[in-house]
């Protein structure tokens, strides 16, 4: 499969929820450190600052962490996507409906007799082609004949 990894939703989802995590995380971690750096220096700290305040300090710490690992996760696969080599897109040539068309009624009108021995013969081969009924056409192809 050879998507483009800007064009994924999990890559998306990774990255934006990565950045949150960590934003978040980052957030809880400032906030706590500075209300119990205040609170210690001024001798008014409580237990529940300093006691709450260190496990929120902890679930930040994880948050930032899991937000950090998933930001590095995402640089690995955009970094693994451009190592990944590309196929080369197929380029298919339009359709020239005018010259089938004139190659049609160049054989209609025709006198040549090669050519009008030529047709009879791919009209008998289609002919007894159609007796298979919708198979395969393994005949023709096993002949080389051409199958209109």
């Amino acid at each position: 499969m050879n998507k483009s990894l800007t064009r994924s939703i999990g890559f998306w989802l990774l990255l934006v929820l990565s950045l949150a995590s960590a934003g978040v995380g980052g957030w809880l971690i400032a906030g706590q450190i500075g209300t119990m750096t205040s609170t210690l220096l001024d001798g008014t700290a409580t237990g529940i600052e300093v006691y709450v305040g260190q496990s929120l300090v902890v679930v930040g710490a994880a948050l930032l962490g899991a937000g950090v690992i998933g930001f590095l996760v995402a640089i690995a696969l955009t970094a693994v996507q451009a190592l990944i080599p590309t196929t080369a897109p197929v380029v298919v040539e339009p359709i020239d409906w005018t010259s089938e068309a004139d190659a049609d009624d160049a054989i209609e009108t025709t006198t040549d007799p090669n050519t009008a021995a030529a047709t009879s013969e791919d009209e008998a081969v289609v002919e007894s082609d159609e007796g298979q009924n919708g198979s395969s056409g393994s005949t023709a192809t096993a002949t080389k004949i051409s199958v209109k």
